[in-house]
């Protein structure tokens, strides 16, 4: 007897199709919100949380923008008084150094806050970095103890380099997971304004000292002064921080997970708790094999953002100096003009990612820098003060379309349980190898090759990674944080979220119950409901 075909009106037999559409029915009802779902996000611990996030990274770039200008001045003070081109090489060199760290400070701090929390991480990290900038305020220099000297600068930067591995993963963890969707971009750019705000304060305070003291004064005493702020900086975000609570997010992923160790535990299966005891390698084998392709995004994106950063802030007013002979003071001032517009812009280009979305911002950005890295490079070399100026600008608008927008984009790659490690991870390993990098690489391109451009090339490059990038990046604009329900700001709000939510599903559900019914009416039928 042939087998049964399915009837008019009824169920198609033996089908596998009718198990698919059944699977999709069932999960498309369990899509529906109930009201205990969404978070209603809390408005003095969300501001509480961006005020104290901003100022570790303002601590962090504070000592980069300081770190940048005294390149020259600290290459006196540290190394043998050989060539001065040698000695600048030497400071980047250290430079870089920190950042060669700083993926094994994101292999411990990021795992270590998916597991006891994102607040204990990042007030340890704020101890740590504050006390490596400090200490470099302390240090003698090569001609009292000799080759002691660099190695002690050296070591102050591998802490400070350490530390910031687990920095800026923690903050832009902790606000997009304290943020309400729909405006988690304008929120998260917050976090990169402190990141600017630190630069401008390091480079301004040097721009200053030096027009007040002198070259003579800087390198005999002066240098020392920006690094020794960082210890009042570093006391009161530690103060801030330790005010903070932990996130919805996380105290509902730990609450799911104790929930599931206590049910293990009543079945006698004690491997869930076991797992749980250990110290992260099982969280690691996830991230590494499950979410291996988010992970080469978010290193494309940071790649990007990061490249054309230290390239604006940190090897600009040294190449405009030291490689074109342009004034030192006038190099300060358009490249501190230049964040300071930065910082203007930013929370305007996070509003706007709330409005157009992350991925348009970031096609724009990286598309402007190929276009546009050799005209500013050539206005820049062009001399005087108008042409820089113009050539500083246009690499500052293409640097805050990626400011303004990565702190709301990386986080929202990864699940809740695992994102501040494997954000970390991908994260300080593109930052090492890349960004932190760019000084020196660039510099020693430069004395190599003799070629004015490289810098232009060198962004260039950056720029096609990015759009690489790009295009295999999903908006996540005004959607939920993988992994958590939705964040609102009102409980009007979310009464109208789980409204809409039970309407879309309830229409999903109907889709998937009439090609049950009727299955000769599918063949038209959407390939998300087959997903």
């Amino acid at each position: 007897m042939p087998p049964r075909g399915p009837r008019r009106g009824g169920w198609p037999h033996g089908s596998a199709r009718t198990d698919q559409l059944i699977r999709t029915l069932l999960r498309r009802r369990k899509e529906s919100l109930a009201i205990e779902d969404v978070t209603v996000v809390d408005r003095p611990g969300m501001r509480r949380a961006v005020a104290a996030t901003a100022i570790g990274n303002t601590m962090e770039w504070f000592d980069f923008g300081v770190y940048a200008y005294v390149a020259v001045t600290l290459g006196r003070v540290f190394f043998p008084a050989d060539d001065p081109a040698t000695q600048v090489v030497s400071t980047f060199a250290t430079f870089a150094v920190a950042f060669l760290v700083r993926p094994l400070g994101g292999l411990v701090f990021g795992p270590l806050g998916d597991r006891i929390g994102r607040r204990r991480v990042l007030s340890t990290t704020m101890i740590m970095m504050a006390a490596g900038t400090f200490g470099v305020g302390l240090l003698p220099g090569y001609s009292e103890i000799g080759f002691a000297a660099p190695l002690l600068l050296l070591a102050c930067r591998v802490v400070q380099g350490f530390s910031t591995g687990g920095e800026y993963a923690g903050a832009t963890t902790y606000i997009a997971e304290f943020a309400p969707d729909q405006r988690r971009g304008f929120l998260g750019s917050w976090l990169d304004f402190g990141t600017f705000i630190g630069y401008s304060l390091g480079s301004g305070l040097v721009t200053v000292l030096t027009a007040a003291i002198g070259e003579t004064g800087m390198v005999e005493w002066g240098w020392r002064v920006p690094f020794l702020v960082a210890g009042p900086l570093g006391l009161i975000g530690l103060y801030m921080r330790l005010r903070l609570e932990e996130t919805p997010a996380f105290q509902q992923e730990a609450e799911r997970a104790a929930e599931a160790a206590k049910a293990a535990e009543a079945h006698g299966d004690t491997v869930p708790i076991e797992e749980a005891r250990q110290s992260g390698q099982g969280r690691l084998k996830e991230i590494f094999t499950r979410h291996w392709e988010a992970m080469l995004i978010c290193m494309g994106l940071v790649l990007l953002y990061n490249v054309t950063n230290y390239m604006v802030t940190s090897y600009l007013p040294t190449y405009m100096t030291s490689t074109l002979g342009q004034d030192a003071t006038t190099a300060q001032v358009l490249v501190l003009g230049t964040m300071l517009f930065v910082v203007l812009a930013i929370t305007v280009v996070g509003r706007g990612s709330d409005r157009w979305g992350r991925r348009p911002l970031f096609l724009f950005g990286s598309l402007g820098l190929v276009a546009l890295a050799i005209p500013a490079v050539l206005l820049i070399r062009a001399g005087g003060v108008l042409m820089p100026a113009i050539g500083c600008l246009l690499l500052g608008a293409m640097l805050v379309t990626f400011a303004g927008t990565s702190a709301a984009t990386l986080p929202a790659l990864f699940p809740t349980r695992l994102r501040y490690g494997a954000l970390s991870i991908s994260y300080n390993l593109s930052v090492s190898l890349f960004g932190g990098t760019t000084p020196l690489l660039a510099s020693w391109l430069v004395a190599t090759t003799h070629n004015t451009l490289v810098p232009a090339f060198y962004l260039m490059a950056a720029g096609v990674i990015g759009l690489i990038a790009t295009l295999f990046l999903h908006e996540t604009a005004g959607k939920p944080l993988r992994g958590s329900g939705p964040m609102v700001e009102t409980e009007e709000e979310a009464r109208t979220t789980v409204a809409e939510s039970r309407t879309e599903a309830g229409r999903h559900a109907r889709d998937v119950w009439i090609r049950l019914r009727h299955p000769w009416a599918g063949a038209g039928h959407r390939k998300e409901d087959e997903e």
